[in-house]
Parts: C-alpha cells; sequence; structure tokens
C-alpha cells in the first residue's frame, strides 16, 4: 500500500488543510455554545416555571423533591436534575427575570460559572458585569472566582486621575479603565512594611499574578528600564505596554502615603516614555502611581497641574480574613482551573 505521507502534495493542498481544520475547530466551537445555551436556557425555563408556582401557590421544598423524582424517572440519561440544582434553576431564574436568556451574557457561561455567581453575589448589576466579564476573559470558574472575592470589577476605573484633562473623551474612557484603587497585592505574602524594592522585586518575581491583578491587556516590558538623558541616568520602577490600548503604561511604586513631589517624578518619567519609546501608531503613553496610602484631595491638586496623562491608586496586600481565605482557590487551581468539571450530583451544584 502507498503511504500517503510520503506522496507528494499538490499545490494549494496545504494551505487548503490549514484552512478545513481551522475551520472544523471553530464549527466544534460553536456547536459546543450551542449546547450550552440550550441548556442554560432549559434550566432559566425550569427555574421560571417553579418560581411562579412558588409565588402562586406557596411550593415548598417537598414539592420540588418530587418534581425532581418524576423529571428524573422520566429523563434518566439527563443530568442536572437534583432537587438542589432546581433550587438553583428557580434562584437563577428570579436573579434574571427579564428573558429571553439566551440572548444575555450569562447563558454563555457554563452551568457551574452560574452557580458561583448566585453565591457570592447579591445584586443583579454585580451579577451581569461579572458574567460579561467572564464571557469576555475567558475566566474559568475558579479565577471568576478569585476576581469576585477580591472585588476586582468594584475596584477597576477607581483610582483618581487626570485623564479626562489630558485624554480625548474615547481615550479617556479607556485609560480610566485600567487604573484599579486600591491594587490586591495579598498573592505575594508580604507582611508590615517593606522597601519599595522589595515590593517591585516581588511583583516582578510573581509576574503572572501582577499581571492577572493589573487586568486584561497588560504586557511587562521591564523593571528598572533604563534611559539616558544627556548623560544622566533615569530608572522607571516597572514599564508596562496595554496590548488592547496599544499604549505605554508608566507605573511608579511608593510604599508610603502620597506626596506631592511624587506626580512630579511620575509626570517626568511618562514624557520620558513618550518621547523615547512610542511609535507613532501607538496611544499616548499614561502612568500609574501606586502607593501605600493616599489623601484623594492632594491627589487630585497634584494631577490637576500635570502635563502627562496619569492616575494614582493605593495597594494593600495584608492577608484577608481566615474565612474569605479559606474561599479563595489555590494558586494550583487557578492554574490548573477547567472552564468545566462535572460535579457530584447530590453535593455539588450540576
Amino acid at each position: 500500500m502507498t503511504d500517503l505521507r510520503t506522496v507528494d502534495l499538490p499545490s494549494g493542498y496545504a494551505e487548503l488543510l490549514d484552512g478545513l481544520k481551522s475551520t472544523v475547530r471553530n464549527a466544534r466551537i460553536k456547536v459546543l455554545r450551542t449546547v450550552n445555551t440550550q441548556l442554560i436556557e432549559l434550566y432559566w425555563t425550569i427555574g421560571q416555571g417553579v418560581r411562579l408556582q412558588q409565588e402562586q401557590h406557596g411550593w415548598g421544598s417537598g414539592v420540588i423533591k418530587r418534581l425532581s423524582s418524576d423529571l428524573r424517572a422520566e429523563f434518566p440519561e439527563l443530568k442536572g436534575l437534583s432537587p438542589r440544582n432546581i433550587q438553583y434553576m428557580t434562584t437563577f431564574a428570579g436573579a434574571w427575570q427579564d428573558g429571553p436568556i439566551a440572548q444575555q451574557a450569562v447563558a454563555q457561561l457554563p452551568w457551574g460559572h452560574v452557580t458561583v455567581l448566585l453565591d457570592k453575589l447579591d445584586t443583579h448589576e454585580k451579577r451581569t458585569s461579572y458574567a460579561a466579564a467572564a464571557v469576555q476573559y475567558g475566566w474559568s470558574r475558579n479565577v471568576m472566582l478569585n476576581m469576585i472575592m477580591n472585588r476586582t470589577l468594584e475596584r477597576t476605573g477607581a483610582a483618581p486621575s487626570n485623564f479626562t484633562q489630558q485624554l480625548v473623551a474615547q481615550d479617556s474612557e479607556l485609560a480610566q479603565q485600567i487604573a484599579k484603587d486600591p491594587y490586591n497585592f495579598e498573592f505575594l505574602g508580604l507582611s508590615g512594611e517593606v522597601a519599595e524594592r522589595e515590593l517591585e522585586l516581588a511583583l516582578t518575581s510573581r509576574i503572572t499574578e501582577t499581571l492577572r491583578e493589573l487586568g486584561p491587556g497588560f504586557a511587562f516590558v521591564g523593571r528598572q528600564v533604563h534611559f539616558d538623558v544627556d548623560g544622566d541616568d533615569y530608572y522607571v520602577d516597572m514599564l508596562f505596554f496595554h496590548m488592547d490600548q496599544n499604549r505605554y503604561v508608566v507605573i511608579e511604586l511608593k510604599t508610603g502615603k502620597f506626596q506631592p513631589e511624587f506626580a512630579g517624578k511620575l509626570n517626568f518619567y511618562v514624557a520620558l516614555v513618550d518621547d523615547m519609546l512610542r511609535r507613532e501608531h501607538h496611544n499616548e503613553t499614561i502612568g500609574i502611581l501606586i502607593c501605600g496610602t493616599k489623601n484623594d484631595r492632594s491627589v487630585r491638586y497634584s494631577l490637576g497641574r500635570s502635563t502627562s496623562p496619569m492616575a494614582v491608586a493605593a495597594y494593600t496586600y495584608d492577608k484577608l480574613p481566615a474565612a474569605e481565605q479559606e474561599a479563595l482557590p489555590t494558586e494550583g487551581h487557578l492554574v490548573a482551573a477547567l472552564d468545566w468539571a462535572e460535579p457530584d450530583d447530590e453535593t455539588n451544584p450540576e
């Protein structure tokens, strides 16, 4: 028999094969997404039916157990019909009362993500915000849990800045969204007072976690980045490039309380990077000063006269309370997290 792998391939075959492989992969992803959306829609419909009956007739847990038993008998091949899971469906329908559910971001998430949103968040606004972010950035369930426990979205865009004065409106809004306040460096395992260089070294040695805390789009350029200005040496603490916004981001670290002169130094560094590294196709460089504590009024006075777009944020690295710490996934979970793991029927939500 002829070994097809040794046969000379006709012109264009390799390109066709690569294209077909890509098409098949994309089709498989679409099929999986469609199946997941149909499942979420089914769960919402079941929950909505139960919720309406509870409101009209005061159904209790006993009726839900009977309903679970009858549905399982009718559809033995269908997982996810335990009493506990039906109760989750009912809560789900109550949390997202406006249909059609298939058109909302939450319908694109696995059911395990949905139960985390229901368990850990108490308002519709927060649930929809984290659902949309999880879809946009492809968060696994454990990563999403970590984001929720660290109040990532609540801190995003909260740092005082002069972006509205120094950038055009659209750029200002985008830049504001990458300036958190405060930054949570608890993953460093530090405590008490530390030197700025120690904090800087800790952040770069745990760069994966640092980038996760900074947010999507950040790429690390370097630490203590050197600039020679006519024989004078200057060193930027940490330099990043934001891929989505196509701009350099200068980060300066101060472990003490914010002082007005800090803004002047950061202003200089931003201007330096903007002049020496920025290319014509790049957007304006911005700076973020991260300090131990700050007086927001002093910050605003300082930024008001700065000529470079900058923000000032605080940071914390103290350990979370024991109960919250136990609720967070471990580092191993974050590294090896899967988007979906089949839970036990009764002990975990399906």
